[in-house]
């Protein structure tokens, strides 16, 4: 504050800037996606031509992909009528379907020919001496094989792609095509599922050129529905540009969750891993492989740290490895179920299986909310998920929990999260659980970004005792949190900064150092019973 100075009486009211610099606590549930988006997506809208019952009908008797007349055996009566009803308004001609194999052959010879006749027919007519009656014999006959030409080069296929056509009818949905608004060197911020869809587009057709954007499609509704409120999506057109994305997220301060949901293998992870490491403020959530062993049985000796054959990443204190794929409703694939031609049970019409990531994102986002950063993110229902792709029982986790493998499993028909480890669980130690870690990164950056201010101020004891102050003032408060462990402040943390720790040396160099100590509440993972008979006498 500048000296003031007095000159006449009165009084005078000064502003004292106050030694209390209040530390906020950073936000820990804004997610970062990194997904492949192509730059055109089709997807499936509802057919208000299509009629069940007529299709239904079509495709049991093979009527269209055979050119069968609707006579079949099994067919009652009614249906036959109504059938061919429907038929005789569509003007379907079911025999004339397609050509077959000698039709079309025929066709080439003699096209073959006539365009042999009217090459001849115009050499023909380049002659200089070529007489008037002779030039107009000429010209009449090539207009008539231009006229034959022209009939022949309709070709039944033509005629079949228009019966494909009003056959339409016939299918419950329409394939339309969207074009995505977001180039590939932006990232998006999204605060709910309808401005990603209007974004990078809705749940694309059920095709396996589209599996990676219907994981991560999946992955941003299973985010916002399981309590997620904020996410920024990096779109990448492959893999290889993972990295790209990644320089660009790491620029975004508010990311505090990162994960790329179907991208998967060893330098997917690896990437993530590292960009977590390098920012040191942000926690990564790694899937797993689909199919582990086989489709239906899984072989959990590759789920261990076996360096003959594993498929799990590299141990980490910043990231979560979950395991295994969840089963959710895809509307696309729900539509285009319906299609008679695919014969699925209507009790298994759209169901899919997508890598969970963005699901557990929305579980740690609501976890926040709701209990605090310390909640560890587990014992959780997975909104969205109806099943798993592979059973494990506890028997199964009892070899996969030490080594952070954290397990989704079907509890009573519950699918839950019932593991919170980070990856390499015991091999951690003191890092082992994921919401241990998570909370040392919140301290840490928010430390970080609430004592800013005291860069360049005079290094002396009246800085380090607002240094003090205002770390005690904000540790206190998360120790209210119920984030440290203690009956007190005292017991659940210290915060040290004076001459011992800022010797003349230290000072020199231009360094303040303080030194914290923090009892991180750990979650309660075992929980013990010890059960006894008693004979009801009072002990």
């Amino acid at each position: 504050m500048a000296r003031l100075t007095y000159s006449a009486p009165g009084v005078y009211v000064e502003e004292i800037p106050s030694a209390q610099q209040p530390i906020a606590g950073i936000g820990t549930s804004t997610a970062a996606f990194i997904g492949v988006v192509p730059d055109q997506i089709e997807y499936p809208v509802r057919n208000d031509k299509y009629d069940p019952k007529a299709a239904q009908i079509a495709f049991k008797h093979d009527f269209f992909k055979q050119g069968k007349d609707p006579d079949a055996e099994d067919a009652t009566e009614d249906e036959l009528k109504y059938l061919k009803m429907v038929l005789d308004k569509w003007n379907a001609d079911l025999k004339g379907l397609a050509a077959s194999k000698e039709d079309t052959k025929q066709l080439d010879e003699e096209r073959i020919k006539l365009q042999q006749e009217l090459n001849d027919v115009q050499n023909q007519l380049k002659k200089a001496d070529l007489a008037p009656d002779k030039k107009n014999e000429l010209e009449k006959r090539k207009n008539e094989l231009l006229e034959q030409k022209g009939k022949l080069d309709i070709k039944p296929s033509s005629k079949a792609t228009a019966t494909e056509q009003d056959r339409g009818c016939l299918k419950p949905y329409l394939l339309k095509t969207f074009t995505v608004k977001v180039d590939p060197l932006v990232t998006k911020l999204c605060t709910n599922f309808t401005e990603y869809t209007e974004r990078f587009g809705s749940f694309p057709a059920d095709d396996p050129k589209y599996a990676s954007h219907r994981a991560l499609t999946h992955a941003v509704n299973g985010f916002f529905g399981n309590g997620g409120s904020r996410c920024f999506v990096a779109r990448v057109k492959s893999s290889a540009e993972l990295e790209d994305a990644l320089k660009r997220v790491a620029s975004i301060d508010e990311v505090a969750i990162v994960t790329a949901p179907g991208l998967e293998g060893e330098p997917i992870w690896n990437s993530l891993v590292k960009h977590c490491d390098n920012t040191e403020d942000r926690f990564a959530i790694l899937d797993s492989a689909e199919v582990v062993g086989s489709d239906r049985d899984p072989d959990l000796e590759l789920l261990t740290y076996n360096p003959e054959k594993s498929v799990l990443p590299q141990r980490s204190k910043n990231a979560a490895f979950y395991f295994p794929w969840i089963e959710v409703v895809d509307p696309a694939k729900q539509l285009q179920d319906q299609d008679p031609a695919r014969n699925i049970d209507a009790k298994y019409q759209g169901r899919v299986y997508v890598p969970p990531s963005g699901h557990i994102a929305g579980i740690y986002a609501r976890t926040d909310v709701e209990r605090g950063v310390h909640k560890a993110p587990a014992n959780c229902a997975i909104a969205g998920a109806i099943n798993v792709k592979y059973y494990l029982s506890k028997r199964h986790q009892e070899g996969l929990n030490p080594q952070g493998v954290n397990c989704i499993r079907n509890i009573n028909g519950n699918i839950a999260v019932w593991g919170a480890r980070t990856i390499g669980g015991d091999l951690n130690s003191e890092w082992k659980y994921i919401n241990v870690r998570r909370v040392m990164l919140f301290l840490r950056e928010s430390i970080d970004e609430g004592t800013q201010w005291v860069v360049f101020e005079p290094n002396d004891i009246a800085l380090w005792g607002k240094i003090k102050r205002n770390v005690t003032a904000f540790l206190t408060n998360v120790w209210r949190s119920g984030a440290l462990f203690g009956a007190t402040p005292e017991e659940a943390f210290y915060v040290k900064c004076d001459a011992e720790l800022n010797p003349p040396e230290v000072r020199d160099l231009g360094q303040v150092i303080t030194e914290i100590g923090v009892a991180i509440v750990r979650p309660a993972e075992f929980v013990i019973f010890r059960i006894s008979q008693s004979t009801g006498a009072k002990v």
